[in-house]
């Protein structure tokens, strides 16, 4: 089995386990932590962060801030596989007492931020990036955001200050599943062509299947030895609830549940 193919595995089991944390807590939004599975597999086994589960605030440490929180408990199998914390810990996901949350924020091991209002994401990331630089670190710093976030003007302010500074260490990751909370993006608020809206503002763009686990390593990759004093943005073309029939790519899957006989069904057919 070749690299590639063990990370396909891998993002399958990931996959899996987040839909036995939908079981456990169908409050998370399933649909949301379905497309970016193979970014985040991508980030944390495919050679792009750097990072250590033993010192997690380690000053060498690439900071990884996920602006999408709703949509991030796909991580935690991810950080429990990595020894962030124990792996018996994700029987416990949104149950009172624990600490991972369906919506995560910095009580988990691994996380860097609060998760408030969408759309914050960029600006906190770019106060990071403009630091590290100031101290003259050479870490990155990682976001990934929802393309429903790009309706907030806040973001916008955050990709012409990044722009104008230079920020050659950030890279911002837009999980383009073309699904808001209330409908099809294109309905809401058109962004195409996206790329060419953060070309217009001074970034290096590049636009990939945000599914194939090999073109994100690709962009990534690349993102992360170039230094060209320009902040980077990978449009990861994803779709909203992937892989589960009936959810992906209905306009309402943002707010959709699974029942649990049918979560039991997938798990059945992943085997």
């Amino acid at each position: 089995m070749n690299d590639i193919q063990k990370l396909k595995e891998k993002a399958k089991w990931v996959k899996a386990e987040t839909l036995k944390i939908h079981k456990l807590a169908p409050e998370s939004r399933i649909a949301s932590s379905l497309s970016d599975i193979e970014t985040f597999v991508a980030l944390y086994y495919g050679g792009i962060l750097n990072y250590d589960p033993q010192n997690v605030f380690s000053q060498d440490r690439d900071r990884f801030i996920v602006s999408k929180g709703h949509g991030a408990v796909s991580m935690y199998p991810i950080l429990a596989d990595l020894g962030f914390f124990a792996k018996e810990e994700l029987e416990n996901v949104g149950q009172k007492d624990s600490f991972l949350c369906v919506i995560p924020d910095t009580a988990v091991p691994g996380f860097e931020t609060i998760n408030g209002s969408l759309g914050h994401g960029l600006g906190v990331a770019c106060g990071v990036a403009i630091a590290l630089k100031r101290k003259n670190l050479d870490s990155k710093v990682y976001v990934l955001c929802g393309d429903g976030e790009l309706n907030e003007g806040a973001v916008w302010e955050g990709v012409m200050f990044a722009a104008c500074h230079k920020l050659d260490n950030l890279v911002f990751i837009v999980d383009n599943n073309q699904i808001s909370m209330l409908g099809y993006q294109k309905d809401i608020m058109a962004l195409d062509p996206l790329d060419s809206k953060f070309k217009a503002f001074g970034w290096e763009t590049a636009s990939v299947d945000g599914h194939d686990i090999e073109q994100l390593i690709s962009a990534l990759t690349l993102f992360k030895t170039n230094d060209n004093n320009r902040p980077k943005a990978l449009i990861a073309n994803t779709r909203k609830g992937n892989g589960v029939e009936g959810l992906q790519d209905h306009p309402m899957s943002h707010v959709m549940t699974l029942k649990p006989d049918r979560i039991d069904e997938i798990l059945e057919k992943m085997k």
